[in-house]
């Protein structure tokens, strides 16, 4: 049998105001498991309840501005976290949520359904610049999230006065956790942002980010049942960051990607940063490949807007990097690393430079 329950169960009209249900039942029941990856590893199930998803979008909607009457592209599939979030922010606040043509491309979609907001990860981005100079008029939010995001795409879309917010999420944490507020300025949108309503963030001993507040899952579904994500009350996330004198977060990359080259830590994705900061290149990917001197080196990968020389683009980093940074090679990025709009598969990318 299928449970069904109103809206109003959960959320009421109280004084022209939202107020939340203090009937906990319904709040807690379990509402969605989603499978992830993650940034590395097999796939688990993440299991929410309706309050997880409730407090993920009352924190989204007091930062980003979303009111009854505004509609929402589903711009990200429903089995990711950030295409279900969507539909909670709009319910919540009775707005309505345009489903776009199967075969529509994105800036069609956008025209076509009126959409005020949209959400979109990096690869979207940068299709949408392709297409478009300015966003229709109507268009108040585009939430940025997914995974790092291009210095060059966030130049491109901040000159032309996108309204972007750039964010820092997990599925663990139904969608967002940090996220810039409206009219960011360049700087602010290099970083993810603060800490939203109903959650908590911290950096450990380690740099790890840490993360815990009403969003945060009630588990992670393993062969053996229900396992609480929690340490000691908080979630560790396995990404390395920093909070700056503004409390926004600065994410730096993932703990398991760091490798040791010739007794020097490298984390890849400071390599990454540095080679967008490359007016041409729009994308970076580094790995690390066996090498019989430094037991491990870096390699990238890029897409860049124009064939580029790849010595000059390593030239760039004097400036940026020490030298033991320098990425020994660099190649175009492959489509066939680059998994749907969400992800790019390091696997391949470390096959295919050890080939080389």
């Amino acid at each position: 049998d299928v449970e069904t329950f109103s809206p109003d169960q959960i959320v009421r009209r109280e004084g022209g105001r939202d107020v939340t249900n203090p009937d906990g039942q319904v709040l807690q029941r379990r509402a969605t498991l989603v499978y992830t990856s993650g940034s590395t590893g097999a796939p688990k199930g993440v299991l929410h309840s309706w309050a997880n998803h409730l407090y993920s979008a009352k924190g989204s909607n007091a930062n980003l501005p979303l009111r009854s009457g505004d509609r929402w592209l589903l711009s990200l599939p429903l089995y990711h976290v950030g295409g279900l979030a969507i539909l909670v922010r709009c319910a919540l606040v009775g707005a309505a949520v345009a489903v776009p043509e199967a075969d529509a491309s994105l800036a069609a979609s956008l025209e076509a359904s009126g959409a005020t907001h949209l959400s979109l990860v990096a690869t979207q981005l940068r299709r949408l610049l392709e297409a478009r100079e300015p966003l229709p008029p109507w268009v108040r939010g585009v939430l940025l999230g997914g995974g790092p995001l291009p210095d060059a795409l966030l130049r491109r879309g901040h000159a032309r006065d996108w309204p972007l917010h750039t964010s820092y999420g997990s599925t663990e944490m139904a969608s967002q956790i940090t996220t810039t507020p409206p009219g960011a300025p360049l700087d602010a949108l290099r970083t993810a942002g603060r800490c939203l309503p109903h959650r908590r963030v911290r950096i450990d001993e380690a740099g790890e980010i840490l993360v815990a507040g009403r969003p945060l899952c009630v588990g992670v579904v393993e062969d053996d049942g229900l396992r609480d994500p929690r340490t000691n009350g908080w979630y560790h996330t396995g990404d390395l960051g920093r909070i700056d004198a503004q409390g926004r977060l600065h994410v730096q990359g993932r703990t398991d990607r760091q490798f040791v080259s010739g007794g020097e830590n490298i984390q890849p994705e400071e390599i990454e940063a540095a080679l967008e900061q490359v007016e041409d290149i729009d994308r970076a990917v580094v790995v690390p490949v066996p090498d019989a001197e430094y037991g491990r080196r870096p390699v990238a990968f890029v897409r860049a807007q124009t064939e580029g020389i790849p010595e000059n683009w390593r030239a760039s980093l004097t400036a940026t990097l020490p030298r033991f940074k320098h990425p020994d090679a660099v190649y175009e990025l492959p489509a066939a690393a680059v998994e749907s709009q969400m992800k790019v598969d390091r696997d391949i990318l470390r096959e295919w430079a050890r080939e080389r």
